[in-house]
């Protein structure tokens, strides 16, 4: 393979024409939490402060857009893919088609098409933090150490870069894979497992060995990470780790894990009270939310962050044309002293946020999320919270038929919610259909409803909903068969690598 040199007036960087196509840019690999430029590997992994400094620049990159990979402003890290795992699905509602973006997302087109952009962007991001992470798990035992502490850094670096690349082949394998089905060998297709940062040309391994390859990672982890204290929430701690072997557990069918690991995750964390949970999903230091990006204002990208799409008060023509709804269905499964549904406005005035005249006004759209103000797109990303772990739990907990168990956890949720909830006497699948529409109504906006649809082997349903055919393109349905569930491996990897096999068209 072509060689490609790239340089900078301090450093330069050995990459072939495929690892440019998957790992993303060098300058990016090596960002600090608060870069100002890139440093060379050499420098990275002469000091234990170097090797963490590339542990920051891949939480950043969590957030942010790589405008030197030529990333639009809708693959703005984990934020846009989250918008994308909720545009497919049936509860995140676009009641316009505003400025075009996302709508392609909307209408399953993009994983349909190997040239898609949006087809490409998850392949591209998750590949360039695995690139990073096999560099620290591989050259971080090499560098010199004087004290304690920088061997301590060391080891916390080594086991963030683990979850880092569980976490990404964790979204990779359910994007372009076939889902997991538990109790068999799952042989289908999954993804290339590198666990060396080369460009080495590698076949997609299955979906049952990629999922051996994350736990691996996780359990690597948790050794790790086990007496460690995190700098802040946007980093790996060890309930981080747990909470992240609670939702493979969970995909994977193994209920026992996914529940004790739920548990563990939480323990430390307190659910909000019903006045924070109407404040914005805008700050990281909420007590319920356990790991997520904090956005500083001298990284904001203003028409790029997650709150320039999602958020309900931005100024951007995004916001104004096309602000987020509430599937109508869902929403009424829910009573009105439900905390979860009052971010929902059902005449879309939302008098309480004195929106100018130029703001579209459509029903059920939410203001769950609120950004900084309206010539601020901040919001922090929620990448988990602890009311995420109860529904682990008592979904889990349910599925092994320990039902009184389950309902105790969930519970404790519902009734934070909704202080009139008096618990329910649903029982066998009717009870699971409760946690599961309580998890929808719960993780709107951030990102799991395709994935869930995927992992629940379900159909694809936005009839009888405030769908508009004109945004949906008359996509109301698709069935759980539907070749549309596994994205397309994307052109530009299947022309470099030759022995990548492309999923059906």
């Amino acid at each position: 393979m072509k060689n490609i040199i790239q340089k900078n007036k301090k450093w330069a960087v050995l990459l072939s024409a495929t690892a440019m196509l998957f790992l993303g840019s060098c300058k990016s690999d090596y960002l600090d939490t608060e870069p100002t430029a890139a440093v060379s590997e050499s420098v990275a992994f002469s000091s234990a402060a170097g090797v963490m400094s590339i542990i920051n620049g891949m939480h950043r990159d969590l957030y942010s857009r790589q405008t030197n990979n030529n990333n639009s402003q809708g693959q703005n890290g984990q934020g846009g893919i989250m918008i994308i795992m909720d545009a497919l699905g049936e509860d995140l509602v676009f009641p316009s088609t505003g400025n075009n973006w996302y709508i392609s997302t909307v209408r399953w087109q993009d994983q349909a098409n190997a040239n898609s952009d949006y087809a490409f962007y998850p392949y591209q991001l998750y590949y360039a933090l695995i690139r990073n992470a096999n560099l620290v798990i591989a050259r971080a035992p090499g560098v010199p150490v004087g004290s304690n502490e920088e061997a301590n850094t060391i080891k916390t670096a080594i086991g963030e870069a683990h979850a880092f690349r569980a976490f990404c082949y964790y979204m990779l394998v359910q994007i372009y894979g076939k889902r997991y089905v538990p109790n068999t060998n799952n042989s289908q297709l999954g993804v290339p497992i590198r666990l060396i940062a080369d460009e080495s040309s590698l076949a997609r391994s299955t979906v049952e060995e990629v999922y051996k390859q994350i736990n691996l990672d996780l359990n690597e982890a948790l050794v790790k990470l086990a007496n460690t204290k995190r700098i802040s929430k946007s980093h790996f701690d060890k309930q981080i780790v747990q909470g992240l072997i609670a939702r493979v557990a969970l995909t994977q069918g193994n209920y026992s894990l996914a529940a004790a690991s739920a548990n563990s995750a939480r323990s430390e964390f307190k659910l909000m009270d019903n006045s924070a949970y109407l404040s914005g999903f805008n700050n990281l230091g909420n007590q319920e939310w356990m790991w997520g990006s904090a956005i500083a204002a001298d990284q904001g990208d203003s028409f790029s962050n997650f709150g320039a799409y999602m958020s309900r008060n931005y100024n951007s023509t995004n916001i104004r044309q096309a602000p987020k709804a509430m599937n109508t269905k869902l929403y009424a499964m829910f009573p009105k002293t439900d905390v979860r549904k009052k971010v929902v406005d059902s005449t879309g005035k939302h008098l309480d946020l004195a929106l100018p005249a130029t703001y579209a006004k459509f029903p059920y759209t939410s203001q769950k999320f609120l950004s900084v103000s309206t010539s601020d797109s901040r919001v922090d990303l929620p990448l988990m919270r602890a009311a995420e772990m109860y529904l682990i739990e008592a979904e889990a907990l349910a599925k092994m038929n320990q039902e009184s168990a389950s309902k105790a956890v969930f519970l404790q949720l519902q009734k934070n919610r909704d202080e009139s909830y008096k618990g329910t006497v649903k029982t066998g699948a009717a009870y699971i259909d409760e946690i599961l529409n309580s998890r929808r109504i719960e993780l709107w906006g951030e990102g799991f409803r395709f994935l869930d649809l995927k992992r629940l082997n379900m159909n694809l349903d936005r009839t009888g909903a405030n769908h508009s055919s004109t945004v949906v393109n008359n996509l109301f349905t698709a069935p759980n068969t539907d070749k549309r569930w596994e994205f397309l491996i994307p052109l530009k990897e299947i022309n470099a690598n030759p022995l990548i096999v492309q999923n059906p068209l």
